[in-house]
C-alpha cells in the first residue's frame, strides 16, 4: 500500500485513506450492475498507466520478497541453531558486543534498497505524469459532488454523470475539479488513485485498450455515502464512441404521451437542481437529466436505472442511498408514477 501511494504523491496533496480504499475495494464490484465487467485490481492492467503502475508493484514486491525471505531464513536459522539443548550447562554463552561488518551491512544495505526504490518509483512517476497528449486526446472535466460524478466533454459539448465514455485504444486526460470536498478517482485496471481537491485542478489520464466497462471508485473518504460513490468507464470501439457523442449531443426527447409527467416535473423544484436539454430544466447542481436512460445505475451505482428504482428514488432518496443531499419531493405515488414515465423516455 505504501508503494500504491507513493507512486502518486506528487502534482501536490495527492494521497489516499487506507480505510476508505479498503472499503472501496470491497464495493468496487457494486458498480457494474447491468453488464459483466473485469474485477478491478491493479494486477490486470488494461492502460498504459496502469501498465506502468503494475510492473513497479512487481519490482518492489519483489525486494519485499527477497527481504523475507532473508529475514525469515535467519530467524528460523537462529532458533534451531542456538536453541536450547538438554546438554546445556545453565551457564550464559560468550557475548559479542558489535561487529563492523554486521552493522555495516545493516545499514547500507537497506538505504541502497530504498535508493533504488526512490529511482524505480521516481522514474514511473515522471514517465506517467509528464506524459504529452497526443494530438487526438480527448480532454474530459471531472468534477467530483457529494456523492456523484459529473463528466463534461468541452469539445464535444456533452454533459453526462457517473459513467465516463472514453475511446479504447486513445488517450483521454482528465481535468480533475471538486465541487465540495476532497475525493479521489480511482479507476484501478487504467491509472492510479489521483485526489479531486477543492479549488484546485489535477489531472491525470487514460487509455483503455479494449473495448469494455471498468469499474472505479471514489478512494478519499469524503462523507458518509464515499462507499457508493462509484463510477464506471465505458470504453468503445472508435465507430461506438463517435455514435455516443452524437446521441447525448442531442436534446431529450419530447414523447407527447408523458407530458403529464413533464409539467409536473418542471413545476416543481426538481429543475433547480437538475437539467434537462430543450426544457426550461437548467439546474446545475445535480445531475444532467438529459439522456438519464442511457445510463446503467442510479445515485452513482447505488442501484439499476430502473423505473421501478426511479420510482423509490423520488419517493425517497434516503432509503436507497441515507444522507443524499437530494430532497424528498413529497409527490403523491400518482405524480411520481406520471413523472418516472416521463423519465424513462429521456435517452
Amino acid at each position: 500500500m505504501w508503494l500504491w501511494r507513493g507512486v502518486w504523491w506528487s502534482g501536490g496533496r495527492r494521497r489516499s485513506r487506507l480505510a476508505g480504499t479498503a472499503l472501496g475495494v470491497v464495493l468496487l464490484a457494486a458498480a457494474a450492475h447491468a453488464q459483466p465487467a473485469p474485477i478491478p485490481s491493479i494486477f490486470d492492467p488494461l492502460s498504459r498507466p496502469a501498465d506502468e503502475i503494475y510492473t513497479l508493484s512487481l519490482f518492489v514486491l519483489g525486494i519485499c520478497a527477497v527481504i523475507f525471505v532473508v529475514v525469515g531464513g535467519l530467524l528460523v536459522t537462529s532458533i534451531v541453531r542456538f536453541r536450547r539443548r538438554p546438554d546445556d550447562d545453565g551457564r550464559e554463552p560468550p557475548q559479542v558486543y558489535g561487529s563492523n561488518p554486521i552493522e555495516l551491512a545493516w545499514t547500507v544495505v537497506p538505504l541502497l534498497i530504498v535508493f533504488v526504490l526512490f529511482l524505480v518509483t521516481t522514474r514511473s512517476i515522471i514517465a506517467i505524469e509528464r506524459a504529452a497528449p497526443p494530438a487526438d486526446a480527448l480532454e474530459v472535466r471531472v468534477i467530483g459532488h457529494q456523492w456523484w460524478w459529473e463528466f463534461r466533454y468541452p469539445a464535444q459539448g456533452v454533459v453526462t454523470a457517473n459513467e465516463l465514455h472514453v475511446p479504447a485504444g486513445r488517450a483521454t486526460f482528465l481535468t480533475l475539479e471538486s465541487a465540495d470536498v476532497v475525493h479521489s478517482f480511482w479507476v484501478p485496471q487504467l491509472n492510479g488513485k489521483t485526489d479531486v481537491i477543492p479549488n484546485r485542478v489535477n489531472r491525470m489520464w487514460i487509455e483503455p485498450r479494449d473495448a469494455g466497462l471498468y469499474i472505479g471508485q471514489c478512494a478519499e473518504y469524503c462523507g458518509t455515502q464515499h462507499a457508493r460513490m462509484l463510477l464506471r468507464v465505458v470504453a468503445h470501439a472508435p465507430a461506438d464512441f463517435d455514435a455516443w457523442v452524437a446521441s447525448q449531443r442531442g436534446e431529450a426527447v419530447h414523447d407527447p404521451s408523458v407530458q403529464a409527467g413533464r409539467d409536473l416535473f418542471q413545476s416543481v423544484a426538481c429543475i433547480n437542481c437538475h437539467r434537462i436539454g430543450g426544457t426550461v430544466a437548467d439546474g446545475v447542481f445535480g445531475p444532467d437529466l438529459t439522456h438519464l436512460m442511457s445510463r446503467a445505475t442510479i445515485a452513482a451505482g447505488a442501484a439499476d436505472n430502473t423505473a421501478a428504482n426511479l420510482h423509490a428514488w423520488i419517493a425517497n432518496p434516503d432509503a436507497l442511498k441515507p444522507g443524499a443531499l437530494m430532497p424528498a419531493m413529497k409527490l403523491s405515488d400518482a405524480q411520481i408514477t406520471q413523472v418516472v414515465a416521463y423519465l424513462t423516455t429521456l435517452q
